[in-house]
């Protein structure tokens, strides 16, 4: 009996490729396995299944992790308002360790021998799945033939054209992840540095151009409810907002930044959804927690992001970030409000009970109430102080700024 291996499977090129090599050149029984995060609608999954059994496979499972993705990862990248670079809401790079840890939970159920993954051996998908696989499951041998081999997409197309797998393989140009939380766009565009995607490279395309105004409705940092209309939970209201923003072709960029085997790399990314709710979501803070939440949050947020992107999820520190990220959330309810335009939005504005200009204190740059010019007299003469010892002590130059 030929000894087993759960491949990760997304019905690509790459994974493709692998079915057929560990079938026939090692001589394995495949199950294959995809590691849902909600990206794919049930007509897809059912493609990508019929894909699988056409290749070989002894089995395929649909593994949905969408509602754990979003529970144990997205709140908190919201919370966070957390983006790679301040452009990237890490659309792929937080889903692959849950579809990594699904994989290693099927395998152990199945009894398999090997666990098999098609990353190359340029990206960071390979840290995310070899560490997660290694971490939780030491026992079982990792194999990754698209890595090992060296492979370009050429080389697996005709290696696949050889053994009869007929397919459309212009469709097969771009490399496109999708997920819960946005949709990564790779081809020969982002590994140059002077050329960005095209249209149709691109999942959404524009359909509306009319501008629309869109309403979000947060409950403690959470989004509960899109244009009034309360959702039944918070994966239906990210789904809501993404299709409302693909209709205006919202949310496409190109993040450049540092990978973890210490390249520079590109990817197009298309994640409507991610980008309105983090930045509504920000606005929402601004105006209900104070300067110093504000300012602790924006540092434990871009430690999160980037430790989820390292491959670091399973760190402890990162429980310790998320409490701090949740507690922070008591305050933050109420609505904000959106306009969308073909390819872009802006931000309106606010409505909240906690929202701290309604404090009566003061109108900025208008009308204080709360204090007289004396006090602020007295508070600037005091706030001065250590500057004044500094600048008698060592002198200030006007000129040189020193």
């Amino acid at each position: 009996m030929s000894e087993k291996v759960v491949l990760a499977f997304s019905g690509g090129l790459d994974t493709s490729f692998c079915v057929k090599y560990l079938k026939e050149e090692k001589g394995l029984e495949v199950y294959s396995a995809i590691g849902n995060t909600g990206g794919f609608s049930d007509e897809e999954l059912r493609g990508i299944e019929a894909g699988a059994r056409e290749l070989g496979v002894k089995d395929h499972v649909n593994l949905d992790v969408t509602d754990l993705y979003y529970r144990n990862c997205i709140r908190y990248m919201i919370y966070g308002n957390v983006l790679k670079n301040n452009t990237y809401p890490l659309s792929v790079s937080s889903e692959r360790i849950f579809q990594a840890m699904a994989i290693v939970d099927y395998a152990r159920k199945i009894g398999a021998k090997y666990i098999a993954h098609g990353s190359t051996g340029a990206g960071n998908d390979q840290i995310r799945f070899d560490l997660t696989f290694q971490i939780l499951a030491p026992e079982i041998e990792i194999l990754t033939p698209t890595r090992d081999l060296t492979l370009s997409r050429e080389d697996e197309i005709e290696y696949l054209k050889k053994r009869g797998v007929k397919k459309d393989w212009t469709k097969m140009t771009y490399s496109i992840n999708k997920g819960l939380w946005g949709t990564s766009v790779g081809g020969k565009e982002t590994l140059t540095t002077d050329q960005s995607l095209p249209e149709e490279a691109y999942p959404s395309q524009l359909q509306k151009e009319k501008p629309e105004e869109m309403v979000l409705t947060f409950e403690k940092g959470e989004l509960n409810g899109v244009n009034g209309e309360k959702c039944a939970n918070p994966v239906e209201a990210v789904r809501k907002v993404e299709a409302l923003g693909n209709a205006f072709a919202i949310g496409r960029d190109t993040h450049v930044g540092d990978t973890i085997i210490g390249i520079k790399g590109r990817v197009g990314f298309e994640a409507a959804g991610p980008l309105m709710i983090i930045k509504a979501h920000h606005l929402l803070e601004k105006h209900t927690l104070t300067k110093w939440q504000l300012y602790w949050k924006e540092q434990l947020g871009n430690w999160y992001g980037m430790l989820l992107h390292e491959a670091q999820y399973l760190e402890p520190v990162m429980r310790d970030i998320e409490a701090f990220l949740e507690h922070s959330q008591a305050n933050v309810s109420g609505e904000v409000i959106l306009k969308l335009h073909p390819y872009r939005f802006e931000l309106v504005g606010i409505r909240s009970k906690h929202d701290l200009m309604n404090s009566g204190f003061g109108d900025y740059g208008e009308m204080n109430k709360e204090w007289n010019a004396d006090d602020v007299k007295g508070f600037t003469k005091l706030m001065g102080n250590y500057l004044k010892i500094f600048n008698k002590v060592n002198g200030f130059d006007v000129e040189t700024g020193v």
